[in-house]
């Protein structure tokens, strides 16, 4: 079995466990969020927050999948496979925002708290942390959240999920027995401060993708160690290694060569080169060889410059 038939079928899982999901994240968010209102509870209502979030990431995620599935074409070489980090940062601006809305709304509620329906309360927050359970099971049991960006970024939500629905369970069984009003307000804003982190940190990866940063599964040090040690390699330099999307890592470099190498002996160090880094996290790789004659440039990593005017320009020497 080829690498990608593996990655076709973890992307059809994926993409059928993201749908389940999505439905019943969606729907139940609905009835919570009316819930808040009815209750007058605060904390159903950022729970729903929160859920609305998972709901957008879910959805996100599907449409990513979806349209990661376009072919490339000649104004986009690598298809659409990018939407899906986008769509991330996207994900995570709009969760920074629910967050501080919450936070707003509880001062209010901190000073004067109003009268809650605990027991309705109690009952929509109870069902919402089984809904999140069962989601959670399905993600797991179908889908890729330990690789996949999105899968996971999903899958997180859903688990911190189970947190705000476990907060206002708390909450409603505070307000029945001691009639501590305050208890709601707090809940809120301790599921506001789940929802800022997750929205942090996915808007976090998100730009360091965009930024072309190296990946976190690929340790660039032992990606040159391993081309460098090959038989045949005299050094390598302009090394790039970046992201395409989530579980799609490319490299290029230039590879100096020894000047002897017929071109049928290049192809069999290419392919061993290639062999080696698929086993690191590469998946696409794109290695220029020449020979020491062609050496201009003697550090690792690329020192372009941009050519800010119509000049053709070169590298440094």
């Amino acid at each position: 079995m080829g690498h990608n038939h593996g990655h076709d079928h973890t992307h059809g899982a994926n993409k059928k466990t993201l749908m389940i999901s999505f439905i019943i994240i969606t729907g139940y968010m609905i009835i919570e969020a009316i819930g808040g209102f009815l209750t007058n509870s605060l904390a159903l209502l950022s729970d729903a927050g929160h859920m609305l979030s998972d709901s957008i990431s879910l959805g996100v995620a599907l449409l990513a999948f979806t349209l990661g599935e376009k072919v490339a074409n000649h104004s986009k070489t690598y298809g659409y496979k990018r939407f899906e980090i986008l769509a991330a940062v996207l994900n995570g601006v709009t969760l920074v925002f629910i967050a501080i809305y919450i936070f707003y709304e509880a001062i209010q509620r901190f000073q004067n708290p109003p009268d809650i329906a605990s027991s309705g309360m109690l009952i929509i927050a109870t069902i919402g942390l089984l809904v999140n359970i069962l989601v959670a099971w399905i993600m797991m049991r179908g889908g890729d959240v330990e690789e996949n960006l999105n899968m996971r970024g999903a899958y997180l939500h859903v688990i911190s999920d189970m947190l705000g629905s476990i907060g206002a369970i708390v909450a409603a069984l505070l307000i029945m027995f001691f009639g501590w009003g305050w208890a709601d307000p707090l809940a809120s804003v301790i599921v506001a401060a789940l929802v800022l982190r997750s929205g942090y940190y996915v808007t976090k990866s998100g730009l360091h993708v965009l930024m072309e940063g190296a990946p976190q599964n690929v340790d660039v040090d032992d990606v040159i160690h391993t081309i460098k040690n090959k038989t045949g390699i005299v050094s390598v330099h302009d090394l790039h290694v970046w992201s395409i999307t989530s579980g799609l890592n490319a490299l290029s470099c230039h590879a100096v060569v020894d000047a002897q190498m017929t071109i049928a002996e290049s192809e069999q160090l290419l392919l061993e080169i290639e062999h080696d880094l698929e086993h690191k996290n590469i998946h696409h790789m794109t290695i220029q060889l020449e020979t020491v004659a062609h050496l201009h440039d003697n550090s690792i990593l690329c020192n372009a410059k941009a050519v800010t005017s119509g000049h053709h320009h070169h590298h440094d020497h």
